[in-house]
């Protein structure tokens, strides 16, 4: 693992950078702002998107006449409110690195409510809205409504094809706008993440980078279909959609002279995709529940991105996932494509960055990633990473790629045999390094598992970290309603880095089956950690063979068919085999600490199973088959003074 260094003591310029190197992004430039609010932007159909557009002005608030480079944002989640939020976020990040000397890092180091506090003083607040430091140093700030939302006409079509071709044509009327130079870049959180990606997968003329800030390659995948099953975000998400479209900028508005399209359009749809949640309810075969066209659209073409693109993930991000495929997907030179993963939830990206053994702030490095790409400045960024990582249990380390190059795959069989090391579980089972001799069935309890867990944490983006460790640091809780296979102590620091795959050998009572899984790492003191988590119903079980990712004959990225086509049944009482896909991730287990798989029948509220998916689910029986056995495969090598000393350098 890396050790820590201090920032003064490496210069940026030398190859093979550590992750907390420093870059110049030079003195600010321009003292204020200058805000336009609710610039109408029409589209070749008609529609009027909405744009607010912040410049750099002089003292006196005037904004500068020289054409600059522009950064552009496209949100869902209505730009008016955003703006109104500046005068907290300048408070926050005037405050910023108060915080860090208010808020110690949490004794045990792992991603908890401390953290996510810490959060406020790493820079993502600023480098998500119209970032301050960027337009200090000369860039111009676009933030715009998607149709159908904000104080943008239109209906609702999120991620869409139609919505993918609006963004082009904004980029283009950017370009040609007197205040602007004709180099373009594209940042954003989340959604703004991945319209940023699908825009740089259609090469549009003039964008130069990229900053996506825990964005997905798959959508539908990560969140809205995982492993067949939905998710109660889904939901939440539409509706707080939905409900915002509702309050639009009135004087822009006016301004646009879209007042009367706008409500045309908002009361054509009041709610758009309602039918599909309620269908979804109702229909086990509704279209929802199904990987289609539509969820093909939202997928970024990220091997035919030019513009140069940062990655920044987290290992607990909803959309954890797709970190290695947003990384390997890209086809650019090394410098160009980023990737940089952090301890860290769906919110609070950024935590401890600016400290002296963490990574730069992030308005900081997506200044300087800017100033390198889209300026042509020098700065010596290109040289860092390309591939950062904050190990769980570990250090930050630097590599060329993602997973670690001498990771080797290795398999552990679920047993009957109990560890001793989970009393508190509903069935303490082991993971062995053999199958057993002689046939079992294990049981899944019907309890439902307390929503008081890491799983409920990670689909709430982090925020319930702030309620306890029960909540971030230990998951026994969710683990009494589950049935756990633990390894023996360690001997030695093992680290896990890659994708994981959970192969089973079961059987159901019903025509339909659940399983949830969690894979821990547990301490001496029985603290039990999630490092990755995955999830599939039985009847999606069908493998996308090409898709799918092999390593010596060993699968461990597990790719399914979603698609109905591809539903195969599930006879009551004949076992069937399954392989569930779990997030990857880059963990240190400790001498002392053991492995634990844990499998439930659901994790709410995480996954959702609707009416109509849980009429169909009975009993649930893992079975142990000497001759079909079930196994935890994953990549992972020995911890030595070697590795350390690789990964430092």
């Amino acid at each position: 693992m890396a050790h820590a260094h201090t920032a003064s003591s490496v210069p940026a310029t030398r190859p093979g950078l550590p992750p907390n190197a420093r870059f110049d992004i030079g003195p600010a430039r321009y003292p204020k702002v200058h805000l336009r609010r609710g610039v109408g932007i029409r589209l070749s159909d008609g529609t009027i998107l909405s744009a607010d557009i912040t410049r750099p002005a002089d003292r006196r608030g005037r904004p500068v006449t020289e054409p600059l480079p522009a950064v552009i944002t496209l949100t869902p989640y209505n730009k008016t409110l955003m703006t109104r939020a500046n005068p907290l976020i300048d408070a926050v990040s005037a405050v910023g690195p108060l915080v860090y000397r208010l808020v110690p890092p949490s004794p045990h180091g792992r991603a908890g409510g401390r953290e996510m506090l810490r959060a406020l003083g790493g820079g993502a607040l600023e480098s998500v809205r119209a970032n301050r430091t960027l337009i200090a140093r000369g860039y111009i700030h676009i933030a715009v409504d998607v149709r159908g939302t904000g104080t943008s006409t239109g209906r609702l079509q999120l991620m869409s094809a139609r919505e993918q071709r609006d963004h082009l044509e904004v980029l283009d009327w950017v370009r040609h706008q007197p205040w602007c130079n004709g180099d373009l870049a594209m940042t954003g959180i989340s959604y703004l993440a991945i319209t940023a990606l699908q825009t740089a997968g259609h090469r549009p003329e003039g964008l130069k980078a990229v900053f996506a800030l825990v964005g997905s390659e798959d959508p539908t995948r990560d969140l809205i279909l995982t492993g067949g099953a939905q998710s109660t975000f889904n939901i939440a998400w539409l509706a707080a959609v939905n409900g915002g479209k509702w309050l639009p900028s009135v004087p822009g508005l006016v301004k646009s002279g879209a007042a009367l399209r706008y409500l045309r359009d908002r009361v054509a749809s009041p709610f758009t995709r309602f039918t599909d949640l309620t269908g979804a309810l109702l229909d086990d075969h509704h279209r929802q529940h199904f990987y289609d066209a539509d969820a093909r659209d939202r997928r970024p073409d990220l091997e035919n991105i030019t513009a140069a693109t940062w990655i920044h993930a987290g290992w607990h991000d909803v959309f954890a996932r797709s970190t290695p495929g947003l990384h390997h997907r890209l086809r650019l030179p090394a410098g160009a494509a980023q990737l940089v993963v952090e301890d860290s939830y769906h919110v609070g990206p950024g935590t401890g960055f600016g400290t002296h053994d963490h990574p730069q702030r992030l308005d900081e490095l997506q200044c300087a990633f800017f100033d390198r790409w889209v300026k042509g400045i020098d700065n010596g960024i290109d040289a860092y990473g390309p591939v950062t990582v904050r190990q769980l249990g570990g250090d930050w380390v630097s590599r060329d790629d993602y997973p670690h190059p001498a990771a080797r795959p290795h398999h552990w069989y679920l047993s009957r045999q109990p560890s001793g090391a989970a009393p508190h579980a509903a069935h303490d089972g082991s993971l062995q390094h053999a199958p057993d001799r002689y046939a079992a069935r294990i049981r899944l309890p019907r309890k439902r598992p307390a929503i008081t867990s890491q799983t409920s944490t990670w689909i709430l983006m982090g925020l319930p970290t702030l309620l306890g460790r029960d909540w971030s640091i230990d998951d026994r809780t969710h683990e009494a309603a589950a049935a756990t296979f633990t390894s023996d102590a360690l001997d030695h620091d093992l680290l896990l880095s890659g994708p994981i795959n959970l192969h089973l050998h079961a059987s159901t009572a019903g025509t339909e089956a659940f399983w949830a899984v969690t894979v821990c790492d547990v301490a001496p003191d029985g603290t039990s950690t999630v490092l990755a988590r995955g999830a599939l119903r039985s009847t999606r079980r069908a493998l996308d063979e090409k898709a799918s990712g092999y390593r010596d004959g060993e699968l461990l990225t597990a790719e399914h068919d979603l698609s109905a086509a591809a539903v195969l049944p599930v006879n009551p009482g004949v076992p069937h085999d399954l392989d569930i896909d779990i997030t990857p991730t880059e963990a240190v287990l400790r001498t002392g600490h053991r492995l634990r798989v844990a499998i439930a029948r659901t994790s709410w509220p995480r996954y959702f199973l609707t009416p109509a998916v849980t009429r169909h689910i009975r009993d649930q029986h893992i079975v142990l088959d000497p001759d079909r056995p079930s196994r935890l495969s994953f990549l992972a090598l020995p911890v030595t003074a070697e590795i350390e000393n690789l990964d430092a350098s």
